[in-house]
């Protein structure tokens, strides 16, 4: 995927998750690095050949110097709707590539068709991108291996139990660096324009059998017990709205008894398997025996 003489790729939301590996990968291929942050202190977090620009999405006409020059953007929406329709008509007017990181929201799988606000604005931007003419590719990843640590973690290194609703639900965990490779590869590579792809690992799980390989790869038991989900609800008060937990709760409830929505688009862009669930673990095992 090296190539030279390109366009610098803007990032958004480069110091999360997805987007920070995305620039990890876009360097490796020898792509130059914009990043965009609202805070000057993201410059630390970020390599030294990265050069990160000052802008926030919710004030549209910051991203003007970040964008001028560059020949694609990662989108990562990480704001409230309003200004979904300005930031889109700007990259519109500077760059030639958009890759959006969207939700499978069109996925016809029960666990995907659950009321989701996150959903509605990913379909509204989805709609934005598609009037301009950009040259644009959706990424959809499924559930990411990544939230285990959220989830699962404190207990674990408590030693106490992991206490869980629904752990019956199957789903199909993908790796955080599979999809930020998909990423960067339809970023700087031509061939994906127009392109819409739902990024899944390559295996459905039950969320207790999640639990069963973070305890195998750790080498210790890890006891398991069903949570109600009214008590999931008044255990994740102050922690996560409460929309994302009744989503999360709909979601889970409507894929127990059914295996995970899994595809191949992974392997069909990349041309190599992705990672497992157990992969993730081992390569993450710190998340779940060090304190945070």
């Amino acid at each position: 995927m090296h190539q030279t003489d390109i366009p610098p790729v803007l990032v958004t939301g480069a110091t999360g998750r997805i987007g920070r590996v995305v620039i990890d990968q876009l360097l490796g291929a020898g792509v130059p690095v914009r990043a965009l942050a609202r805070r000057t202190e993201a410059a630390a977090m970020l390599p030294p050949e990265v050069e990160v620009f000052a802008g926030d999405l919710t004030v549209p006409e910051s991203l003007d110097p970040a964008l001028r020059g560059a020949g694609a953007v990662f989108l990562v929406w990480t704001a409230p709707p309003r200004t979904a329709a300005a930031v889109v008509e700007r990259l519109a007017a500077h760059v030639r590539r958009v890759v959006f990181l969207s939700s499978p929201h069109q996925t016809p799988h029960p666990f995907f068709q659950q009321p989701n606000p996150m959903a509605e604005l990913h379909a509204g931007i989805e709609r934005l991108i598609a009037a301009t003419g950009l040259e644009s590719t959706i990424i959809r990843p499924g559930m990411l291996a990544s939230n285990a640590p959220a989830w699962w973690a404190p207990a674990i290194r408590a030693g106490e139990v992991v206490r869980w609703p629904h752990s019956a639900a199957e789903t199909a965990p993908v790796d955080d660096r599979d999809v930020a490779a998909v990423a960067a590869r339809t970023l700087c590579l031509d061939g994906y324009a127009s392109s819409d792809y739902v990024l899944t690992g390559p295996e459905s799980m039950t969320q207790a059998e999640q639990v069963d390989v973070i305890a195998d790869v750790l080498g210790q038991r890890i006891a398991f017990e069903e949570m109600t989900p009214d008590e999931f609800r008044r255990l994740s008060e102050g922690t996560a709205p409460g929309s994302v937990v009744d989503m999360l709760l709909a979601a889970w409830s409507a894929a127990v008894g059914q295996p995970a929505y899994i595809t191949t688009a992974v392997a069909d862009v990349l041309g190599t398997a992705p990672r497992t669930f157990r992969q993730w673990v081992a390569d993450h095992t710190t998340a779940f025996t060090k304190g945070v």
